[in-house]
Formats: structure tokens, C-alpha cells, sequence
């Protein structure tokens, strides 16, 4: 009897990818650039009964599995998958730190320019609360955004002003583009885990049909726009991607 397929809760696509979430894009790319089977159930409100009330979650038999790395780490396993058996050892601990550095750094930079910018703002709230009925639809984005506000200031990032928030998107957009240079991925000519979180951090901001700022520093790295595109023509060629 054949297992049940693997599904994977997201937010949907939207703003020209595959999702919103950097995080829920690397899952979905990682699952379908290896074959592995799966199918998508999208809807924010099951957020509330995610084991760490964020996407992405899969479920896999039963067994439930939440974050991005720890959904990686259980599919190779069981896949016998290694997305960078062509790294060294120091290549993958490079990788490591490039990648932690876009999580843990540029992904708020990400979060601050979509829903703290108010030219960006009823972009994203007509995204994500259109459907609510009054008076919910006049409520709840408020709350939301206001509890996105207190998260990106425990983080830290929200003690920066706009301009050196776009400073730190820079630094991390430029160090990417040096290291890449010419080169199909960031270490050669074979896509590497790294290469998925750069398609699903900094294609964020490259791919993104929402125009700010950080979007159009971005921009201007051409071998950045070009890597993220090729990713999403290759994988995913019915989105928009801008060109």
C-alpha cells in the first residue's frame, strides 16, 4: 500500500512567487528540484495549529514537522538526498554560515520592508486580509502588524532607521554578489543547499512584483537577479519573475 503523499502547508503564491515566505519557498524548491512527491495546502489560518505557529509544516505520514531546516534535514534523510555532495568541508561550513547569515539576518530586513514600509503596507495587507469580513478586516491586519513590529524589534533590526535597515540588505546583497562573481551557483557549476536560500531570501526582494527600496537595491546586482531567475524559470516558469 502506497504511503499517503507528503503535504505541505503554505501560504500560497503571491507578489510573482512561488511563496511569500522565504522559508516555505526553500521547502517547496528543495522538494521539487529532487522529486519528491507532494501537494500544497494553503491557508493562513492554519497557522494557528502549527506546532510553532509558522510555515513551513509538513506532514508525512503522520508525522508532523515544522522549520525549514529540521524538514531539509528529515527529507534527505529519508530520501538519501545531498543536495551538497560536491562541498568540501569547508565549502559546507562557508555554506552554513553564508546561509544562517541570510536567515537569521536578511529575512528581516525582508519582513521590515514589507510590512513596516507604509508604501509597501496595503500591498500586504490585501494579500493576507482581504478575504476577512467587517469588522475583522479592519482589526485583525492592525494587531498583526503590530505584533510583526514587536518581532522585528526583539530581533533588533527594528532599533535601525529605514536607511541603515536598507544599509544591512545591502551589505548582505553585495557580499552574496562578490562571492557568486560569473559562476552558475555559489560554488560552481552544481545547485548547493546555499543556492536554494539565496533563490528563497534574496529572490524574495529579486523577484518580488513588490517595488520598494531593498527591492530595487536588489536589483542592481545583476548575477543575483540572474541566478534567482534562471532558479524560478527552470522550477517554477509560470510565475512572474519581472522581465
Amino acid at each position: 500500500m502506497l504511503s499517503p503523499m507528503i503535504k505541505l502547508y503554505t501560504f500560497g503564491p503571491a507578489f510573482g512567487l512561488i511563496d511569500p515566505s522565504p522559508f516555505v519557498a526553500k521547502v517547496h524548491l528543495f522538494m521539487t528540484l529532487n522529486k519528491i512527491a507532494f501537494e500544497t495546502e494553503s491557508d493562513a489560518r492554519l497557522l494557528a495549529k502549527a506546532p510553532k505557529k509558522k510555515f513551513p509544516v509538513i506532514n508525512d505520514d503522520g508525522k508532523i514537522i515544522a522549520d525549514s531546516s529540521f524538514i531539509l534535514k528529515h527529507l534527505s534523510e529519508k530520501y538519501k538526498i545531498d543536495m551538497d555532495a560536491s562541498l568540501n568541508d569547508t565549502q559546507r561550513a562557508t555554506a552554513y554560515h553564508i546561509g544562517k547569515s541570510l536567515e537569521e539576518n536578511l529575512y528581516w530586513c525582508l519582513v521590515h520592508s514589507r510590512w513596516m514600509n507604509d508604501d509597501t503596507w496595503p500591498i500586504i495587507k490585501q494579500q493576507f486580509f482581504n478575504d476577512l469580513p467587517f469588522p475583522l478586516n479592519k482589526i485583525v491586519p492592525a494587531v498583526v502588524r503590530n505584533g510583526t513590529r514587536k518581532r522585528i524589534n526583539g530581533h533588533g533590526m527594528g532599533a535601525h532607521t529605514d536607511d541603515e535597515i536598507n544599509a544591512i540588505a545591502n551589505e548582505s546583497f553585495a557580499s552574496v554578489s562578490t562571492l557568486l562573481g560569473n559562476k552558475a551557483y555559489l560554488f560552481g557549476d552544481t545547485i548547493s543547499t546555499l543556492d536554494l536560500i539565496i533563490f528563497a531570501q534574496i529572490g524574495a526582494f529579486t523577484l518580488s512584483i513588490i517595488d520598494n527600496k531593498a527591492a530595487r537595491i536588489a536589483k542592481e546586482y545583476d548575477n543575483l537577479v540572474g541566478l534567482t531567475q534562471r532558479i524560478q524559470h527552470a522550477y517554477y516558469p509560470k510565475l512572474n519573475t519581472n522581465n
